[in-house]
């Protein structure tokens, strides 16, 4: 190093530590933590580790002096840089005046905080106390990338900051290359109230524009700090159009009780009926969740009750009174310190459509232990406690239907209702598992127990009760059947590879059930039933996975597989209501195991060979396809599968696939031949090639934004047409083009291909940037549980960034 380096080393150096102990000697250590203008309000404090005391404060600076009461540091060459409390300081000139208390830094200001929001200005000005400042040509960026520019910025206490002729915008105003660009959306005000007590942006005389263009102006606007949260204040209203209810406008309003607690107030405005109230009120607590949603009305019922089709409602046709209709609800879960939790869920309705008649968004949600499958609304209260080793679960619920049972070829509004007194009330539903933390005979052991009682008001056939126990004449005035049951069962498995890599896992299980039945139809013999069953099961599974492995990277994996069983008698008796067992999902993971049927009440038996071959490709991280083909033998038929036709009950017809010797062909794939493309499907083939269910995915994303999904499902399980037929053939379709820029065109649909019938479509003009999206469009409802029968209709749906939106995809198909 040259002599003229070293001394301009040391010529630096010393004028930072006196630009830093001349500061340090006479500004407090808080001093330039706060700032002239307005500082984020974060919703938790932001501490920095920057290896400063917090009273400590570090300055570079080119120079530094004092004359009289005025202490001076600048930067020439580069802006003087100054550190405090987590804040970062960057400016030309740096001044404090010790007689009249005030800082002030200028030239190229640059202040940013702990939560790295950044404040520039040419000049900032503060007074000792730091209560009062002023900021000239002031901007500020947030972290969460909004914008707030003005003319000048005055700190008129510790919790107002105002700003003159100010611009607020919530979109980036640079491009990807750091170029000025015009925002989508800002608001230009005359004057701008920065309240952080009130956490609110308050404007006067304020403009809106899209684009740069002026498009709606407001002597008043508030909307919450950028950075809060959550703040209390009106959403952005949702705009619908239903033919039932003509033209509809919810306008949601949050108020914020506190960081843990809200309520939404969201009133529906009606053209064509009376106004609708929702009300959602959330509750964080210190170790769960409480979230109740409801709504009322008093009103008439209203729907399709034009029987003759020349466009008026029948005579005939009483609408009632008004009278009282509304929904609840709730869900709650609390996970204390500790192996336990529990929680609930509260869900009832007035009106079997309801949600239909005022498009109430999302109510079939998954919530809870236990979930009420779509148009089934589930009330519950259930624990539950894990280890390591052990689990235990104890629940009750009851369950509300939605679901029509017939549909009226008229009108809808006539349709008929599946009865809640034939669902059953589960009081109590015990599950509990247990394994030994060492082996037993080199193998796992598992330990299982279930108990469950279930109660019916109304009388409930078939599928639930099986052949020869449901009566053939009238079923009327017969109570619903009780049952109560109690299960233990084991599970030993225990894995050995050789060593050409072939997989063995030896299994042992056995399982006792014992039964206690009540109010049986007269045919079934005495009223009152106690079965007992046991079942055990000797089992061998094998694999052999093969790899080939090919130049540029590509694996071949091929995975044969197969089990071999041999069970006792399943004892399936007839008088067992099946309950739990009555939909299979027969695919690649249930085809192999001891119980291939959801819950407790069917079961196999018998000796059972099942085999299968697994083939996957991959030809790199983001490509690969598989496939799946398999079936299952067994020494017998097992007729206790067979089930009446729902329009034929002398016939038998067989819903699962399993009740034949050879099971239904199962056959699943996936491929993802990009990172951009993505498919799947799974089918189960009868033993003469004929599908009985079927269901397919394809995504694709191509460009930045566009995509779509197809998907496809049919069952074909039932072999009779007619009313009571659940046989179903649809093709949903979504997606987005963008045609030029931000704009592009949306649609989506569900066609019914068993009716020949689109159900449900929409289309659409879509805008969407980094800072909102707006979507316009036409929409067409067919589906035939909505009382007022088809529905035409627009739509609009509005998202901003910051402000909030009105739900962007709450309308989605299902």
């Amino acid at each position: 190093m040259g002599a003229d380096a070293a001394v301009s080393r040391i010529r630096a150096l010393r004028r930072r530590l006196l630009a830093g102990a001349a500061l340090l000697a006479v500004l407090p250590g808080t001093a330039l933590a706060q700032t002239a203008v307005p500082p984020p309000v974060t919703a938790t404090p932001v501490t920095a580790d920057d290896g400063l005391s917090s009273d400590a404060l570090y300055i570079d600076a080119d120079t530094a002096s004092r004359e009289g009461d005025v202490i001076t540091a600048s930067g020439e060459e580069e802006r003087l840089y100054a550190r405090f409390q987590g804040h970062t300081l960057l400016s030309r000139r740096l001044t404090y005046d010790l007689a009249r208390g005030i800082g002030t830094a200028s030239g190229e200001v640059e202040l940013t905080d702990p939560a790295r929001n950044t404040v520039f200005s040419s000049q900032l000005e503060l007074g000792s106390d730091l209560t009062a400042g002023v900021a000239v040509d002031f901007a500020t960026r947030l972290a969460n990338g909004a914008s707030l520019m003005a003319a000048t910025a005055v700190r008129r206490s510790e919790n107002v900051n105002e700003l003159n002729y100010a611009l607020f915008t919530p979109c980036p105003i640079c491009d990807a290359d750091g170029n000025p660009k015009q925002p989508s959306l800002s608001i230009q005000a005359e004057k701008v109230i920065q309240d952080e007590e009130l956490r609110a942006v308050l404007y006067r005389n304020a403009v809106f524009k899209l684009g740069g263009v002026p498009v709606f102006y407001t002597p008043f606007f508030a909307h919450p700090d950028p950075t809060v949260d959550r703040a209390s204040g009106f959403l952005v209203p949702t705009f619908n159009y239903d033919d039932g209810r003509g033209l509809s406008v919810e306008t949601p309003y949050l108020r914020v009780v506190s960081p843990s607690e809200d309520w939404l107030i969201s009133p529906q405005f009606n053209t064509r009926v009376v106004p609708f109230l929702n009300l959602q009120w959330r509750r964080r607590f210190a170790d769960g969740t409480v979230v109740a949603r409801g709504g009322y009305t008093l009103a008439r019922n209203f729907g399709n009750f034009d029987l003759d089709g020349d466009g008026d409602a029948e005579s005939n046709v009483d609408f009632g009174d008004r009278t009282s209709r509304s929904y609840f609800l709730a869900h709650g879960r609390f996970d204390p310190t500790g192996p336990w939790r529990w929680g609930f869920t509260a869900e009832r309705t007035s009106d079997k459509t309801l949600f239909d008649r005022y498009d109430i968004q999302d109510p079939y949600q998954d919530n809870g232990l236990y979930y009420g499958d779509q148009r089934r609304l589930i009330s519950q209260l259930y624990a539950e406690r894990q280890t390591d080793r052990s689990y235990l679960s104890i629940a009750a619920f009851s369950i509300q239907s939605l679901r029509v049972t017939q549909f009226n070829d008229i009108t809808p509004a006539l349709n008929v209702f599946e009865s809640d007194g034939a669902l059953p009330l589960v009081a109590p539903l015990i599950d509990a598992r247990w394994e030994p933390g060492q082996t037993i005979l080199g193998g796992r052991l598992r330990l299982k127990g279930s108990a469950v009682s279930l109660y019916r008001d109304d009388y409930f056939g078939s599928p639930v009760l099986r052949p020869g126990v449901i009566p053939t004449g009238s079923t009327a005035g017969l109570p619903g059947v009780d049952s109560r049951r109690v299960t233990g069962q084991f599970d030993w498995r225990r894995s050995l590879t050789s060593p050409a890599g072939v997989r063995y896992e030896a299994f042992v299980d056995g399982r006792v059930d014992a039964y206690s039945i009540a109010d049986l139809p007269p045919l079934a013999g005495p009223t009152d039933e106690t079965i007992t069953r046991q079942r055990a099961t000797l089992g061998l599974d094998v694999s052999y996975p093969l790899i080939r492995r090919f130049r540029g990277g590509a694996d071949l994996i091929l995975e044969p597989m197969g089990q071999v069983s041999l069970s006792t008698d399943p004892d399936l008796d007839a008088r067992i209501p099946v309950e739990d067992a009555q939909t299979l999902e027969l695919d690649q993971s249930s085809l192999f195991r001891v119980d291939r049927f959801p819950g407790h009440d069917l079961l196999e038996g018998g000796a059972r060979i099942t085999a299968g071959l697994r083939t996957t490709l991959r030809w790199s991280e983001a490509q690969s396809a598989s496939l799946f083909v398999g079936r299952s033998m067994r020494d017998s038929n097992q007729d206790g599968f067979l089930v009446p036709i729902p329009d034929d009950p002398g016939r038998l017809y067989d819903p699962t696939g399993l009740a034949r010797q050879t099971s239904d062909w199962v056959v699943q794939a996936d491929f993802r031949p990009s990172d951009r493309i993505r498919g799947w499907g799974h089918t189960t083939l009868d033993g003469s090639g004929d599908v009985r269910r079927a269901e397919a995915a394809v995504d694709g994303r191509w460009g930045r934004r566009n995509l779509a999904t197809v998907s496809y499902i049919i069952d074909r399980s039932n072999p009779v047409n007619g009313p009571l037929n659940r046989n179903y053939d649809f093709v949903q379709l979504a997606g987005q083009q963008f045609i030029h820029g931000n704009w592009g065109v949306t649609v989506a649909g569900i066609a019914d291909l068993e009716r020949d019938l689109i159900t449900r479509s929409e289309v659409g003009l879509l805008f969407d940037d980094d800072c909102f999206r707006i979507e316009v469009g036409y929409r067409r409802d067919n589906t035939r549980v909505r009382p007022t029968g088809p529905s035409d209709g627009v739509f609009f749906r509005l998202n901003l960034a910051t402000f909030g939106g009105s739900g962007y995809g709450s309308n989605g198909l299902r």
